[in-house]
């Protein structure tokens, strides 16, 4: 029976190949589509899944209670993770993790750019980074032992064998011992890094760390089998109140699995993350399947006349409706394995430009999973597309469509029409929302910051720069091309300090609000394009130490009305008093609102210089600016970044989110033309002979062109007229997750129907205009 089978599907190859191209391109496109949205969407869900105690892995994490939300961080004190394992008998391991920031490393003249961060030594008990050299126990027991990536040591000593034991100097200042080599960290894991230094030594040059009042650091640990996270979690909850008086933090447990996928939190709630990104593509994958299947279905029954007369005669010789229900399903599932491994070999040539695209490194590789994975799409898809036209077409009465009466063509035509309505329907919602989270993107790349972004690079202060910063910067500021330099603590691209140890005269003792916290040096509010609402800025004169600066949400949160000149209380310690408000400028990405934050000047605080450069002369600038920086802090190599690229990295996710979705978007309504194109091919041809006889009467050809398209037309606006509103509600939903967006206006939606009608118009217009031009003389000369 199965070779039966092949023989027929050849056959009806031959003898439709248009048809039976399109239906092959339409599934083979849509599981191509599918196949890249499962590989995307499995390596997201298997991040940090290597680790060999994931299930008991957690992070811990706080929430703290401040007058107007709770904020969920995971910033924790430095004295956290060793206190919490020799008092919670569940916990196994526990380490400090300090951020990860780029350093010089040397060994003698040679200097390498290397990221490392400083851990808790159980780091390596904790997380499952394969160690080359050392032991788990062991790499982290000394002070200044440095454990090393397979990479990185190569690039030190030309090799990875036998090099513990031997020195690295870190930043020209301090010297380390090679304890360990670990294997290089693949694409697997969401923390990359080449190093890492012990915490110890971090505490010796830190001593805020200490404190349980100040936060940094993240904490991790690992339960002992069989310990119930929930219950540990409740014992630390009030672990610093107990520590700290007048605390407003509570602990609580994460899970490790999950702090990639759901890292957004919302006044206390796990609010989402990646994981919606994660059911927003598979949602698309099983739209664009779905609309491949409509295809098969659509054409199927269409062409169901010139299959009825072979159903009548194997019905009639005794073929029962069960069998020839099973040839169509095995046609179907046929052409969905042709299309799937059509499908492959689209895949395995678009994968590098896919992990451009998607920023990954993907591998195409045929594990028992994805085979598993890919022979149930295949099944799956082709019992799918091929069940209706199966039941339809066995369904024929022998007797009728002997006489050329093919029965139930009401209940086909109106399935057909649905079908196509509800395949354009998936194409127009996700043809407007393309459209809105492109002007959403565009909208956050070009707003007015409150600063200006342009021409503005950033680099850290390190070397010879932090110890003679203000002859670097005089030097720096008389250089051609160079606008004016200056330094802070901040990037502007996020939270980096806060503190809620503010009072002033009418504050209610019982709120806690919490400032963001800058330090500058002089010029670095003009150097940033800042502008100022009232008052001055700082100038270089030592007394301005005890001043400060709010923007104008701190003082509309503070109530003053007259700030300037006013005395607040810093951390019960610093009287500061007010020169000047700054008109409120973006320091976190939109998706935030402006949050209160107050500016002081502390030159020896800041950690990064900001220089504004000439527009149109930047290149050569930064040449001079490189060669200058040599000069002055041997040993270093100048690596800066502009402002605006980094501004843009914030939205990275959302730029890919929308390159994504306008691919798939444009493979989905390919999917649909392709169908709709088949559809106008097999209509025309089959009203023909009616086509001749209206010109025959003297019918034009536009009046029979609009005769074609007008109910594919219907059925498209129809789709429009639902979809629109579909779509209006999930970008209404998406926009929320951003503080400053675009608003839904109804020209979105209008051109995003404009578009699907003349997609549709272009489609069909062919076939319309080819039957419209026919000879009625060769179409009824038979008759």
């Amino acid at each position: 029976m199965l070779n039966h089978h092949l023989v027929l599907l050849y056959r009806n190859f031959i003898r439709s190949k248009g048809y039976f191209l399109i239906n092959l391109i339409g599934l083979a496109t849509g599981l191509a589509c599918t196949l890249m949205i499962y590989l995307w969407v499995v390596d997201e869900v298997s991040k940090n899944k290597f680790h060999q105690k994931i299930d008991r892995l957690y992070q811990v994490m706080e929430h703290q209670q401040y007058a107007d939300e709770i904020m969920t961080t995971t910033s924790t004190p430095g004295l956290l993770a060793e206190t919490l394992k020799s008092e919670i008998p569940e916990i196994e391991h526990a380490a400090t993790t300090t951020w990860v920031n780029a350093y010089t490393l040397s060994i003698e003249d040679h200097n390498v750019k290397a990221k490392g961060f400083h851990v808790g030594k159980d780091y390596f008990n904790i997380f499952s980074y394969s160690l080359l050299q050392g032991t788990t126990d062991q790499v982290l027991e000394d002070k200044y032992s440095m454990v090393i990536s397979k990479a990185l040591a190569i690039k030190l000593f030309g090799t990875e064998q036998d090099v513990v034991g031997k020195s690295v100097e870190l930043q020209h200042e301090k010297t380390f011992k090679v304890t360990g080599v670990f294997d290089d960290i693949t694409n697997a894991s969401s923390y990359q890094f080449d190093f890492v230094l012990n915490f110890e030594e971090f505490k010796d040059e830190n001593e805020w760390v200490l404190q349980w009042g100040n936060n940094g650091p993240s904490t991790f640990i690992t339960l002992y089998p069989g310990s119930n996270a929930e219950s540990v979690s409740e014992k630390i909850a009030d672990f610093i109140k107990k520590r700290e008086e007048d605390s407003h933090v509570t602990l609580f447990l994460a899970p490790f699995a999950d702090r990639y996928l759901k890292g957004s939190y919302a006044n206390g709630t796990q609010a989402g993350g990646r994981i919606e990104y994660v059911r927003l593509f598979s949602i698309i994958a099983v739209f664009i399947l779905f609309i491949a299947c409509i295809n098969f279905m659509n054409l199927s029954t269409a062409r169901a006349s010139k299959k009825a007369k072979e159903v009548g005669i194997k019905k009639a010789i005794g073929a029962q409706r069960g069998s020839l229900i099973f040839q169509y399903l095995t046609e179907s599932v046929l052409t969905s394995l042709l299309s799937m491994l059509v499908a492959i070999a689209v895949v395995w040539l678009l994968l590098p430009q896919f992990n451009l695209i998607t920023d990954k490194q993907i591998v195409f590789t045929i594990t028992p999973s994805l085979l598993i994975g890919m022979v149930l799409i295949t099944v799956l898809t082709g019992l799918l597309a091929g069940s209706y036209p199966a039941l339809f077409l066995s369904g024929f009465m022998p007797a009728k469509v002997l006489k050329g009466e093919v029965c139930g063509t009401w209940g086909e035509l109106w399935a057909r029409k649905g079908l196509v309505v509800f395949q354009f329907f998936l194409s127009v919602v996700l043809i407007v929302s393309v459209i809105v989270i492109y002007k959403q993107i565009n909208y956050v790349q070009s707003k007015n910051l409150g600063y200006t972004k342009e021409q503005l690079i950033r680099f850290p202060i390190e070397g010879k720069v932090e110890k003679s910063l203000s002859t670097f910067l005089q030097e720096v500021n008389t250089m051609p091309g160079i606008v004016r330099a200056s330094s802070m603590s901040h990037s502007f691209l996020g939270r980096n300090n806060n503190t809620s140890g503010l009072n002033w005269e009418g504050k209610n003792p019982e709120d806690l609000i919490l400032f963001e916290n800058v330090r500058v040096n002089h010029g670095a509010l003009e150097t940033m394009g800042i502008e100022l609402a009232e008052g001055r800025f700082f100038s270089d004169a030592p007394a301005d130490t005890t001043k400060i600066i709010f923007n104008e949400a701190a003082i509309r949160i503070m109530n003053l009305e007259n700030p300037i000149g006013s005395v607040i209380r810093l951390w019960d310690e610093y009287d500061l008093e007010i020169i000047g408000v700054v008109k409120d400028f973006h320091f976190q990405s939109l998706h935030d609102v402006v949050n209160p934050m107050f500016i002081v000047y502390q030159p020896s605080n800041t950690w990064n210089i900001i220089v504004r450069l000439e527009a149109g002369k930047e290149k050569e600038t930064l040449v001079s600016l490189t060669d200058y920086y040599a000069q002055f802090n041997p040993g270093f190599s100048l690596e800066y970044s502009f402002q605006d690229d980094d501004y843009s990295k914030l939205y990275a996710s959302e730029q890919r989110v929308a390159t994504l979705a306008g691919y798939f978007a444009g493979f989905a309504v390919l999917i649909s033309c392709l169908g709709l194109f088949a559809l106008a091919a097999f209509t025309a041809e089959r009203r023909i002979k009616e086509i001749g006889i209206r010109k025959a009467l003297g019918c034009s050809s536009l009046r029979i062109v609009v005769l074609l398209s007008a109910d594919f037309t219907k059925m498209v606006l129809i789709s429009i007229f639902f979809g629109l509103p579909v779509g209006y509600y999930f970008l209404s939903g998406w926009l929320e997750r951003f503080a400053f967006h675009v608003e839904l206006e109804i020209s979105y939606f209008v051109w995003a129907g404009i578009l699907a009608l003349l997609i549709t118009w272009i489609t069909i217009a062919s076939q319309a205009i080819k039957a419209a031009r026919v000879n009625p003389v060769d179409c009824l000369k038979d008759e």
